[in-house]
């Protein structure tokens, strides 16, 4: 129930467990006060470690599990992270790395293009200076 309150479960599991606590009377009892003992800085290890995200992997290794060039036993980990825990943190890292690498290419491209398209400009300029 606490990664349901840091809201670290898959959307799935989310929205499975707010259609339970419409219905469940004593979840959301046991919500509530899991919520005010939070409130009230009681906070367990694991509570900790989900905060903190100690198990997340880096955005670096996530970068290299994007490129397949991790370890196999890294890439397994990060794999069962993303999968099967469902860290929607490290989901949402792994899609922007993914969106960055697919217009990277298209921005390096406009670059080069811009560059070739103002070279001539350059050139001018320098000689004309020169004369």
């Amino acid at each position: 129930m606490l990664a349901y309150l840091d809201e670290m479960l898959p959307a799935e599991r989310m929205t499975a467990i707010e259609s339970d606590l419409r219905r469940n009377e004593a979840l959301r009892l046991r919500v509530a006060s899991l919520s005010r003992r939070r409130d009230d800085g009681i906070h367990s290890v694991g509570e900790i470690w989900r905060r903190r995200r100690l198990s997340c992997p880096s955005r670096k290794q996530l970068g290299g599990f994007l490129l397949g060039t991790l370890e196999p036993s890294l890439a397994e980990y990060v794999e069962f992270h993303l999968r099967s825990v469902g860290c929607r943190i490290c989901a949402a890292n792994l899609d922007d790395l993914e969106r960055a690498t697919r217009t990277g290419g298209t921005a390096t491209e406009r670059r080069r293009r811009f560059f070739e398209s103002s070279a001539g400009h350059l050139r001018g300029l320098s000689s004309g200076r020169a004369s």
